[in-house]
């Protein structure tokens, strides 16, 4: 499969305004810890108001945005294979918040393809991060929330080797056709589909939406142990490995993180553990998404070996835990692309392929 046109599709395409607060801040606004909250305009002014006082950044966010520039930084420079092109489809607002967004994405080497909407408001997403490296979200919609099945994105969709689809997508119930367009046109153009899980309550109240897509579409599938578990309807008593093996049966290839404790790649029922790799934790906002850019980095470059794909995954979420923000920073994506077409020159990932390796992508 040639590999110049990845594109990577999302819908929530938002601002992310990230602080520091600590758990009386939380407790003050009636905010429960390390949940994600859907707010409107008003209790979004509520809390950035009680903000003033913190220090915080604004940042082109988005839970896919994050694995997008990540992937598009680890693939910046022709090492192991040509340079990788990596677009993104959403929807912004005409604001200003629309602009920066577009602006942040294009100096992060990933092209965004959407016009904006007209007089449209641009999604925003406050991150308040604890002292324990917790993070609370509270996501403003805005725009966000419509995304059309446009004949420029189903052009680049025709020229592209994966197309992912962020699980946040299935919030908008207007955006299943779009998703199911592009995913039929994915695959008749040979590419293929990665579906991210994004959130436990969001597989809970469209699980049937997201079994329909990940069912008769998906080739890859991301998710923590919570969120795998939720797709399985196992108990949170069930072990990771159980859901991770239980859904490779469905999905060709199934990536399960477990926080601290490492994480699964799961190939026709069966899993490969791979190792945290060591870090001091600062902010854990965007490790699995810098996860999930490290095994896509992987599969583009020709990897076929699963521990080697989730050891250099692990390596990407380490360095994004260890920092602050959610951005993989243009210096360590170029270390990690080094040391992983080291890997790819010394090993034999390319060898024969066992029940350690893929086989069926």
């Amino acid at each position: 499969m040639a590999l110049q046109q990845p594109l990577l599709f999302a819908a929530a395409a938002e601002v992310d305004f990230s602080g520091m607060v600590d758990d009386e801040f939380l407790e003050r606004l009636g905010l429960e810890k390390g949940t994600r909250k859907i707010v409107n305009h008003e209790e979004r002014g509520r809390v950035l108001r009680a903000m003033d006082g913190c220090s915080y950044k604004a940042a082109a966010g988005g839970s896919l945005s994050n694995t997008l520039v990540a992937l598009a930084r680890l693939g910046g420079r022709p090492i192991g294979g040509p340079g990788l092109n990596v677009a993104m489809a959403g929807s912004i607002g005409s604001d200003p918040l629309g602009g920066f967004y577009r602006a942040k994405l294009r100096r992060g080497n990933v092209n965004f393809l959407s016009a904006p909407i007209k007089d449209g408001t641009t999604g925003t997403v406050i991150v308040l991060t604890t002292p324990d490296a917790q993070r609370t979200m509270l996501a403003y919609q805005g725009s966000s929330s419509t995304v059309n099945y446009e004949s420029c994105l189903a052009s680049v969709i025709s020229k592209s080797n994966i197309l992912v689809v962020e699980g946040y997508l299935f919030e908008f119930p207007h955006t299943i056709n779009t998703i199911t367009k592009a995913c039929e046109d994915a695959h008749r153009n040979g590419a293929l589909v990665a579906v991210t899980a994004s959130d436990v309550s969001c597989i809970e109240r469209h699980y049937d939406d997201f079994w329909e897509v990940i069912g008769n579409y998906a080739d890859i599938v991301f998710a923590n142990s919570d969120e795998a578990r939720a797709f399985c309807h196992f108990s949170s008593k069930e072990s990771p490995v159980s859901a991770t093996r239980y859904l490779s049966h469905f999905v060709p290839l199934v990536s399960v993180t477990d926080g601290p404790k490492g994480s699964y790649i799961g190939v026709k029922g069966e899993s490969v553990y791979i190792p945290p790799s060591p870090c001091v934790p600062v902010d854990t906002c965007g490790a699995g998404d810098a996860y999930a850019s490290g095994i896509l980095y992987g599969i583009l470059r020709g990897a076929s070996d699963l521990k080697g794909m989730g050891a250099l995954a692990a390596k990407v979420a380490a360095v994004v835990v260890g920092q602050r923000g959610t951005r993989l920073r243009v210096q360590d994506a170029v270390e990690l692309a080094e040391s992983f077409s080291f890997q790819l020159e010394s090993s034999t990932i390319h060898s024969d392929m066992g029940s350690d390796h893929i086989s069926n992508l």
